[in-house]
């Protein structure tokens, strides 16, 4: 991946024990300050978080839509972290997104509901519009 200057807002990379990642792997992370977190020997749950969110993915996104090069999964990925991060709500959240509400929602009586349209209509988001 393409982290470029991105990599500083990350403080760990959590990996299971696979031999795939050698020690050179983990020196490109460690060189850049980056903690390496490896996840329990024979617990198959210990990166759930990880696994909820592809599944996420893939249950909202990518079982829907046919991605045909490179170039139109990183579009079509950049929009839809978006969303995750910004507009849909999670359970666990109160129903708020990760990267919390923007905007309090106006009276029941006074909501106004704008739909914005994502990935043409495969994602929608729901917001009201601003009242000076």
């Amino acid at each position: 991946m393409d982290l470029d200057t991105q990599v500083t807002r990350f403080k760990y990379l959590i990996r299971d024990r696979d031999g795939k990642f050698t020690a050179a792997f983990d020196g490109v992370f460690t060189a850049d300050g980056i903690q390496i977190l490896r996840t329990p020997i024979r617990a198959p749950r210990a990166n759930a978080v990880a696994e909820r969110w592809i599944g996420s993915l893939r249950r909202e996104l990518l079982d829907r839509i046919l991605i045909l090069n490179r170039r139109q999964l990183d579009h079509v990925l950049t929009i839809y972290v978006d969303h995750y991060n910004t507009h849909r709500p999670h359970r666990s959240l109160g129903q708020a997104p990760p990267t919390g509400r923007t905007a309090p929602p106006p009276p029941a009586g006074d909501a106004i509901v704008l739909r914005r349209d994502r990935l043409r209509g495969l994602i929608h988001e729901y917001t009201y519009p601003q009242v000076a």
